[in-house]
């Protein structure tokens, strides 16, 4: 969508680098304009300093003088509302795409002032209101619409009050540098790979001390604990009690084996197995054609996964 002129203007007026580490407001970072408000407010004051001079009441005079100055004094509380505010970006959570990321942001007033009516916006219209007690600190979390997968940058920022009275806006422009990872969307429940395990699941049974298995004929050599004596005593034989462990084999989600659909809905695809495979426990591995990563269990091999899959086709990674 192009820029307004009005965006562009303000983009050229107030433009600033992306910026890391704590910002901290002070006088030249802050900005104050009158509001609607304050213009109606000064033609009331107008018309009553008319009716002043028409009528010559000096009770008319010292109220009028007495409200302009009051109405002076909201553009120095204006400021200080905002002023000598520190602030930095905290750790932003990966989701996926069609959620909401929540960028942190940390607000510290060092000042034994309380701050009113702070308002966190961006240009699309996600806004988060809040208030700072004195001389403390507060997280404070802006939700960002993450529509595609990739990166999802939280942009130009707008820090403004229009505390006390709204006759005045004190406002200052807020760009860190932080993102938010967004993975694919999964797709709709999908059965593994088959072609990668016997049983569908990647995992096959083995022999173990885990899980009762079944009866078998007696063998010399057989451990007693293990004869099933009940067996015995319904006059069933001599049995062995079996037990079996679940042994995990190597399934791979390749890019390469899915039907020829939209590399969109192919992405979307190995998202719901890598989610479904980390949940059943399994030694999973993912090849896309960019590079694959080998088979291992564990949440920081699924957190890999999703990354790769998330950054698919994108030059930084």
């Amino acid at each position: 969508m192009p820029l307004s002129l009005k965006q562009r203007f303000r983009n050229w007026a107030f433009r600033r680098t992306v910026e890391t580490g704590t910002v901290v407001l002070n006088q030249r970072r802050i900005y104050i304009l009158p509001t609607r408000q304050f213009f109606g407010f000064g033609f009331v004051l107008v018309l009553m300093l008319l009716g002043d001079i028409n009528y010559n009441l000096s009770l008319g005079y010292m109220l009028t003088f007495l409200l302009a100055t009051s109405g002076g004094l909201t553009l120095l509380y204006a400021f200080r509302n905002l002023a000598q505010l520190e602030i930095h970006a905290g750790h932003i959570e990966p989701v996926f795409a069609g959620e909401q990321a929540c960028f942190v942001f940390h607000f510290n007033n060092p000042g034994t002032l309380a701050r009113h009516q702070l308002h966190l916006h961006d240009d699309d219209g996600h806004k988060t209101i809040f208030d700072l007690p004195p001389s403390a600190s507060t997280p404070v979390e802006l939700r960002l619409a993450a529509t595609q997968r990739g990166w999802l940058d939280s942009g130009r920022l707008i820090l403004e009050t229009h505390f006390p009275l709204g006759l005045f806006k004190a406002w200052t422009y807020l760009h860190f540098d932080v993102r938010a990872l967004v993975y694919p969307k999964p797709a709709a429940p999908q059965p593994l790979p088959a072609a990668s395990a016997q049983d569908g699941t990647g995992k096959t049974m083995a022999q173990g001390d885990e899980d009762f298995f079944g009866l078998r004929n007696y063998v010399a050599g057989d451990a007693l604990p293990r004869i099933a004596w009940k067996a015995l005593a319904r006059e069933q034989g001599l049995q062995v009690k079996q037990f079996a462990a679940q042994q995990g084999q190597e399934l791979w989600l390749d890019w390469s084996q899915l039907p020829d659909i939209a590399p969109e809905r192919k992405l979307e695809l190995l998202t719901r197995w890598v989610l479904d495979a980390d949940a059943q426990g399994l030694h999973y591995g993912l090849r896309l054609p960019d590079g694959e990563v080998m088979p291992q269990p564990g949440t920081a091999h699924r957190a890999e996964c999703l990354r790769r899959l998330a950054l698919f086709g994108h030059k930084e990674s």
